[in-house]
């Protein structure tokens, strides 16, 4: 038998958000994907400048979001990373243009300024 607090719990649970990402450089050349809780908060840190010393996306310059998908289970969301790194670089170019045609930079899209 559930108690309220279980249901709050389970709410507050259900409302999670996990997001599989791909993001490139400005001349599309390059291409990184990841998994995070909070896309916004994640591709700002990609976005700063003194963002981890020496990490594959400040030494490529790869900030630009150009795909994005949103699961509620941690546990599908890494698999979908997983499913993502393990194809080929034509299988991301492939579905970055099927859902973002022009590599636009999405994050702009996230968070209107």
């Amino acid at each position: 038998m559930e108690t309220k607090q279980s249901q709050c719990f389970m709410t507050k649970y259900q409302r999670k958000e996990y997001f599989v990402y791909i993001l490139t450089n400005s001349n599309n050349t390059v291409l990184y994907t990841g998994v995070t809780n909070n896309i916004l908060r994640r591709t700002n840190e990609h976005k700063q400048e003194n963002n981890y010393y020496q990490s594959f996306t400040k030494k490529y310059n790869v900030n630009k979001l150009v795909f994005y998908e949103s699961y509620n289970d941690v546990r599908d969301a890494i698999a979908r990373e997983k499913q993502i790194k393990g194809g080929s670089r034509k299988n991301k170019i492939n579905l970055i243009n099927l859902n973002n045609p022009e590599w636009k930079d999405l994050h702009n899209e996230l968070n209107p300024v």
